[in-house]
């Protein structure tokens, strides 16, 4: 049984059917997946839900398949780690982080969207995926629809990092980077988009994809004792997730699985790129494009789509926003990695180095739950810290020489 009812624009309220639509033919706003909340209400359970298998489709119901999902199969369902190491070096008392870094397959919470992404292209018929991409999407664009036996184009900026550009080639997808930034590629992308019938997964079915996200906040409200924390801090691209986390917590409240969510979310984001924290901070209405200029390429869109959306969003909760610089982010790599075992990948620096700042300026109190959102794997962003960090200590194979010069 379908639960999806629509597509809305959310900007004028108009209604569509339920096809590959991104954009309102009168206004231009977005259009979003309308549910049927009664129906849900009398099928998911708290129950319900605990009894199925430990993957994101375990809350199928709220996410906008006809039929029944065909990809994605092993992705969500990640770890929320209590952070003890990381709470004493804060000064904290309750710390978790949401550890998208161990996401099946690729990685990244990225994995979550082009698993809905997929399963609905299937449904409309599409035998080709495309997608626009900063790295961690064309990682999973390229791994799962290589698994659905779907033929792929992804678009990437010239100047991705390595692991990333490895990390898409290894799936033989048909990988073209464009001299140019993540906004210019999107727009060449909107191009192609028009005159072939592909499923671009981050354009013509970007209502759909983007629900993939709501995923990552039903299973903090799941593993966290099916209650809403505090504080959550997140990081901001093109602005969905943000979003995205805060109406699964709302539609798990509207359907009685947890109490009225009192959490305030955070935006972080790159000195070098941070249009939706600067709108944030200077309370004004409308999001400011820039040219970004940042080690944390995953998060280098610099005229986010949902970034009006976002800055709801904090404002709405009563959360805030911060942003730090190149340096701020490599050492909260590094702290993460020291203090809880966990690597990230520059996204992930720029969400803990932020939360690190507005708990050392008071913005989050040191005595209430505080979850970070960690959404990608460091092994993709090596460049950012290999000059950072120390190197092995070489010696000759016998006792003496480790001796001679090992500390101890």
């Amino acid at each position: 049984m379908s639960y999806v009812k629509a597509l809305k624009c959310r900007e004028c309220g108009r209604e569509y059917p339920k096809d590959p639509l991104y954009v309102c033919e009168y206004c231009f706003g977005p259009l979003e997946v309308v549910y049927d909340y009664e129906k849900i209400k009398k099928k998911l359970t708290r129950e319900t839900i605990e009894s199925r298998p430990k993957n994101l489709w375990r809350y199928k119901e709220l996410l906008p398949l006809d039929g029944e999902p065909t990809d994605g199969l092993n992705s969500g369902f990640t770890p929320l780690v209590r952070a003890r190491n990381l709470e004493k070096a804060l000064g904290v008392k309750e710390l978790y982080i949401k550890d998208d870094s161990v996401c099946h397959p690729t990685l990244s919470f990225k994995d979550r969207v082009v698993s809905v992404a997929l399963s609905k292209a299937k449904e409309f018929g599409f035998n080709t995926v495309a997608c626009a991409s900063t790295g961690n999407l064309a990682n999973s664009v390229a791994a799962q629809s290589a698994v659905a036996g779907l033929k792929r184009y992804i678009f990437i900026p010239a100047d991705l990092e390595l692991g990333k550009v490895v990390g898409t080639l290894i799936y033989n997808p048909i990988l073209v980077a464009v001299e140019g930034n993540y906004d210019q590629v999107n727009r060449l992308c909107s191009e192609i988009a028009t005159k072939y019938k592909w499923a671009f997964v981050n354009i013509n079915i970007r209502p759909y994809y983007a629900e993939g996200s709501k995923t990552y906040g039903y299973e903090i409200a799941e593993q966290f004792g099916w209650k809403a924390p505090k504080h959550i801090i997140v990081p901001c691209a093109g602005g969905s997730l943000i979003t995205k986390i805060y109406k699964g917590l709302k539609e798990f409240k509207n359907l009685g699985l947890i109490d009225k969510p009192e959490t305030k979310i955070y935006a972080a984001q790159a000195t070098g790129c941070s249009p939706i924290v600067t709108a944030i901070k200077e309370n004004a209405e409308i999001i400011k494009p820039v040219k970004p200029n940042t080690i944390a390429k995953s998060l280098a869109i610099g005229n986010p789509a949902d970034g009006v959306y976002a800055l709801a969003t904090v404002k709405e909760t009563g959360g805030w926003a911060e942003d730090v610089s190149g340096d701020e982010i490599v050492e909260a790599i590094k702290l993460l990695a020291a203090t809880e075992g966990i690597f990230t990948e520059t996204a992930g620096g720029v969400t803990l180095g932020v939360a690190k700042k507005l708990i050392e300026q008071g913005k989050i109190p040191k005595d209430e739950s505080i979850v970070v959102s960690i959404t990608g794997n460091g092994l993709k962003t090596q460049e950012a810290v290999v000059e950072k960090i120390g190197k092995p200590i070489k010696i000759k194979p016998n006792i003496a020489h480790f001796e001679e010069n090992v500390k101890r």
